[in-house]
């Protein structure tokens, strides 16, 4: 009985591949091992910047925060502990975004954490 190498899924599973490296600089868009490899060493980057993501835009986020309540005469570590005890539960992301493009109603929120500290 002759051997079943099952071609068409195993070259689509090729062809998937290749067509993912489209794009690549030489070898690794026409030759299908150094594809693979390239594509699975993207994929392990792109998983772990999506992670990486969160923790920069985190840290934007408290760099700007910080530079507004400066600005208001106090610094980033009362004002969230101020915001905490207030009740206040606005997070980072809306506070940064409040400070860059709203800062009178950031100036608001800076006078209640002040009230309170």
């Amino acid at each position: 009985m002759p051997r079943a190498t099952n071609n068409p899924a195993s070259r689509a599973r090729r062809k998937k591949i290749m067509l993912a490296a489209r794009g690549y600089f030489g070898a690794r868009s026409k030759v299908y091992t150094v594809a693979k490899n390239t594509l699975e060493k993207g994929w392990q980057y792109a998983f772990r910047d999506r992670k990486f993501k969160k923790r920069s835009f985190r840290r934007l986020w408290i760099a700007r925060i910080n530079a507004a309540t400066r600005a208001e005469g106090m610094n980033y570590s009362r004002f969230i502990h101020a915001l905490g005890q207030q009740g206040i539960g606005l997070n980072r992301k809306v506070l940064a975004d409040l400070a860059l493009n709203h800062p009178e109603a950031f100036k608001s929120i800076v006078e209640k954490a002040k009230a309170n500290a």
